[in-house]
C-alpha cells in the first residue's frame, strides 16, 4: 500500500496554504503516496483561485475517510481561526497558535499509527514565540511532544545526506558542544538512523570543526581531543565512520561516491553545502521519531504570501521523500533491517 502522508498547512499567513494546494494539484504525488492536508479549509479556500486549484475539497475527520484520488483534496479541517483575523503576510500570535494546532494533530495521528509520515509546510518562529509556545521550531516540537530526545535532523538532496550535531545554537555555543561524549553519541545515533532509513552499515564522514582540520592542534584542538577519539571508539563498536575531514572538502565525497552521509557539527556547516547544491529540492528530515517527519527548507515568504507565485517544488519533493523513507522504515520495522528481504 502507498504510505499515508499528512501535510501540515504551516503558518496560515504565509505561503503554506498555497504550496500545499499546488502540491496536491500535481498528479505525480498520488502515484507515490496517499496525501491529505491538516489545516483550516477557510485559508485553503482563500488561496484556491490564485493557485488555479481545480480540485474538489473533501473534508475528513480522520485519515480513514480520505479518498486519496487526484482531483480531490482531502482536508482534515481544524477550524481554529477566520481569514479576517489572519491576513496574508502578517506575523501574529493567532497565526502561530493555529500552525501549532496542525502540528499537534499530525503528532497525534503519527503516535496512533494512523499516518506513515508527516510533511510540514513552513512556520514562522516569531509568531510561534508570540503565541507563547515553548519550542523554537518544528524539530523541537516533534522531539518534545513525542519524547524523542535522540531524534536527529538530516538533510536530503539527491545522493547527499547530512546530519547535524547542533541546530539552533549560536556558533560559539555550538563549538563548545563539540565534546567527545556528544560526538560519540551523535555518531551512534546517525548510524542507527541510516539503518532505519534503509542503509545499514552506511559510510559516515565526520566533518572537522577547525580550518584544515585543526592542523594537528595549530588551528584548534577539538579534532584531537574530541572528534578523532570519538571516531576510534565508534569504529571499535562496528560503526563505519571516518574522519574528521576538513569541512571545505568533506562534502565533495558525495560527488566521488565515497560516503553515504556527512556528519555536520553545526547549522550552517551543512546547510550551506545542501542549499548551494540545490536549494529548492533540499528536504529537512527528522529521524528518530515514532514516524518520519520532513519539512521544506525555506520559510513562510510573507512578502509574496497570497499572490499565488510561490514555488511548490520544495513541498512536492518533501512529500515524495517522506513517502520513500516511510516505506524504508516500514521494511525496517517489519523485517528488523533496512534492506529488502
Amino acid at each position: 500500500m502507498k504510505p499515508i502522508i499528512a501535510i501540515t498547512m504551516g503558518d496560515p499567513a504565509g505561503i503554506g496554504p498555497e504550496i500545499v494546494l499546488k502540491t496536491l494539484n500535481n498528479e505525480e504525488i498520488y502515484e507515490e503516496v496517499r496525501p491529505f492536508i491538516i489545516g483550516n479549509v477557510k485559508f485553503l479556500e482563500r488561496v484556491s483561485q490564485v493557485v488555479d486549484n481545480k480540485s474538489v475539497f473533501n473534508i475528513i475527520s480522520s485519515p480513514e475517510e480520505g479518498k486519496f484520488k487526484f482531483g480531490t483534496v482531502d482536508i482534515l479541517n481544524i477550524d481554529n481561526a477566520d481569514t479576517e483575523e489572519i491576513p496574508c503576510g502578517v506575523i501574529s500570535a493567532k497565526a502561530g497558535a493555529a500552525a501549532y494546532d496542525y502540528i499537534k494533530k499530525s503528532i497525534e495521528l503519527g503516535l496512533e499509527k494512523k499516518v506513515d509520515g508527516v510533511a510540514t509546510a513552513p512556520i514562522q518562529k516569531e509568531a510561534i514565540h508570540m503565541a507563547g509556545i515553548p519550542y523554537i521550531g518544528h524539530t523541537e516540537m516533534y522531539q518534545g511532544i513525542t519524547n524523542s530526545p535522540d531524534a536527529l535532523t538530516m538533510f536530503h538532496v539527491d545522493n547527499m545526506r547530512i546530519f547535524f550535531l547542533t541546530r539552533h545554537l549560536s556558533l560559539i555555543n555550538a563549538c563548545k558542544y563539540v565534546t567527545y561524549d556528544h560526538v560519540l553519541e551523535f555518531i551512534k545515533n546517525s548510524d542507527k538512523a541510516m539503518t532505519q532509513l534503509g542503509m545499514p552499515n552506511a559510510r559516515l564522514a565526520l566533518a572537522a570543526l577547525n580550518p584544515h582540520g585543526g592542523e594537528k592542534g595549530l588551528c584548534g584542538d577539538e579534532e584531537i581531543t574530541a572528534l578523532q577519539p570519538a571516531v576510534e571508539t565508534a569504529n571499535k563498536n562496528k560503526v563505519n565512520v571516518f574522519g574528521p575531514i576538513p569541512a571545505d572538502s568533506v562534502f565533495r565525497l558525495f560527488e566521488l561516491q565515497k560516503c553515504d552521509a556527512v556528519l555536520s557539527l553545526y547549522h550552517d556547516q551543512g546547510h550551506i553545502a545542501a542549499k548551494v547544491h540545490d536549494l529548492t529540492r533540499t528536504v529537512s528530515i527528522t529521524v528518530g521519531l515514532p514516524f518520519i517527519r520532513t519539512s521544506v527548507d525555506h520559510g513562510t515568504a510573507f512578502d509574496i504570501a497570497g499572490k499565488g507565485i510561490a514555488s511548490a517544488k520544495s513541498m512536492e519533493e518533501c512529500v515524495k521523500v517522506t513517502g520513500t523513507y516511510a516505506k524504508s522504515i516500514r521494511r525496517y520495522e517489519n523485517n528488523g533491517t533496512g534492506a529488502k528481504k
